[in-house]
């Protein structure tokens, strides 16, 4: 990608938000990293000189680098302002979007750097406004030849990529996969900052406009390779983990369907199926889940239902949303495990004559996700497309990253920072 022209490699957009002041910190690890090697220009975008400069005031004072705040500039620019983000992204080669709920912030800094021929990553987690924005920009990037890559944080790069290293790693053919997500926390609990939450509740809200979208998008149907995958119900038993799951709401289930469809239409690969669990623990956890889901269900279908939900996030989530977002020390003792649990062909084994006849088991697992695993999954997305070019899809256009990084070196990255991607089983039966 062309960097020699531009002033900055990297511009991190809404860095004085709650995320986006973490995503902050993990770019200036990543400089003193390139340091060693090649210079990385970067800065830091937002509407307020100020607050950007408290960030890097911050930053420099928890990562002991004292003349941080001199190394990074500042642009100021909003998101009502259109001629301030064009001047954003003609600065940069990747802006990284932390500015959310993107269903209502993201499409005019995707279109300012379509325009102005930058490329963008950012950590939706909305299925609605990630599929919107690949049906009206994707044809007009490819154009460009820039790279939009959205939910390139914990939501979705652990599960898409995790699915794409267990193809890799499968004794042959792999056609189905359930993923089992696990956090754990400390003594002190989970917390998770109310923005997250924000986007939930508007995305539940909104949820026929999904559903209009795909009903519209009429897409062919990806072919089934081997048995159908079982849906469990809404409450089910994992034997292998010894624990009670639900459905896994957010944007991995819809992502890795894209990228599936993407590697099977232009790599002609063999479809995957894919379906995403969150365990809960025992009995007790699953009765109170049931309330706080009855509740947001509930409430969310109407206006001041939604007023309500987002005016008081940690009373109608049980504590676990707030507008304080975790302490370090929360962030500190929480990580999570991701099991994917896959199942499909030996080499020479026909789908249409037999049942699958390879399992395999992989881990993908690392720090806290939203505001540790999010940011080092976001910069190494942005590192990635600075510096593998060569490995990424030929023209550019909106996609998943599994569809963007699959052949790329990021696995290698994000393990090398404690994104750590493992087999811990495979064989025959």
């Amino acid at each position: 990608m062309a960097t020699k022209r531009r002033p900055f490699h990297l511009v991190v957009f809404g860095a004085s938000g709650f995320t986006g002041q973490f995503v902050t910190e993990e770019v200036a690890r990543e400089q003193v990293d390139a340091q060693e090697g090649s210079r990385l220009p970067w800065a830091v975008a937002g509407r307020s000189r100020e607050k950007l400069q408290q960030v890097l005031d911050r930053a420099a004072l928890k990562l002991g680098r004292p003349t941080l705040p001199s190394e990074v500039e500042i642009i100021v620019c909003d998101i009502s302002n259109p001629a301030s983000l064009d001047e954003m992204a003609k600065q940069a080669t990747v802006v990284l979007n932390c500015v959310g709920p993107y269903r209502f912030y993201g499409e005019p800094v995707i279109k300012a750097c379509i325009e102005n021929g930058a490329s963008y990553v950012d950590i939706c987690g909305e299925p609605q406004f990630l599929e919107l924005m690949y049906w009206k920009y994707h044809e007009k990037a490819a154009e460009k030849g820039v790279y939009i890559i959205g939910s390139s944080g914990f939501d979705s790069i652990p599960a898409d990529l995790g699915v794409i290293y267990t193809s890799n790693k499968i004794n042959g053919t792999l056609t189905a996969v359930e993923c089992f997500l696990t956090i754990h926390s400390g003594p002190e609990g989970l917390c998770i900052h109310d923005g997250t939450w924000k986007s939930a509740v508007y995305g539940f809200g909104d949820y026929r406009s999904l559903v209009k979208l795909r009903r519209e998008a009429s897409l062919k149907p990806v072919p089934i390779v081997g048995p159908k995958l079982k849906r469990r119900w809404p409450v089910s038993y994992c034997r292998e983990l010894g624990s009670y799951s639900v459905p896994l709401m957010g944007s991995d289930v819809s992502v890795v369907k894209r990228t599936q469809r993407y590697l099977h239409e232009n790599l002609e690969q063999s479809p995957v199926q894919f379906a995403a669990y969150l365990t809960v623990g025992g009995i007790t956890s699953v009765v109170k889940l049931m309330f706080a889901g009855l509740f947001f269900l509930f409430f969310v279908r109407f206006g001041i239902g939604r007023q309500l939900l987002i005016k008081f996030p940690w009373l109608f989530s049980f504590g676990y949303f707030s507008k304080q977002g975790p302490t370090q020390k929360q962030m500190d003792a929480t990580s999570f495990t991701m099991m994917f649990f896959g199942q499909g062909y030996s080499q020479g084994c026909s789908p249409e004559a037999s049942k699958p006849n390879v399992r395999i088991c992989t881990q993908v697992k690392g720090p806290e996700a939203g505001y540790v695993a999010t940011p080092i999954a976001m910069v190494q997305a942005a590192m990635t497309l600075l510096n593998d070019a060569s490995d990424l899809p030929r023209a550019g256009g909106v996609f998943t990253p599994g569809a963007a990084f699959s052949r790329t070196k990021l696995i290698d990255r994000l393990h090398q920072r404690g994104i750590e991607f493992s087999v811990i089983s495979s064989s025959e039966v």
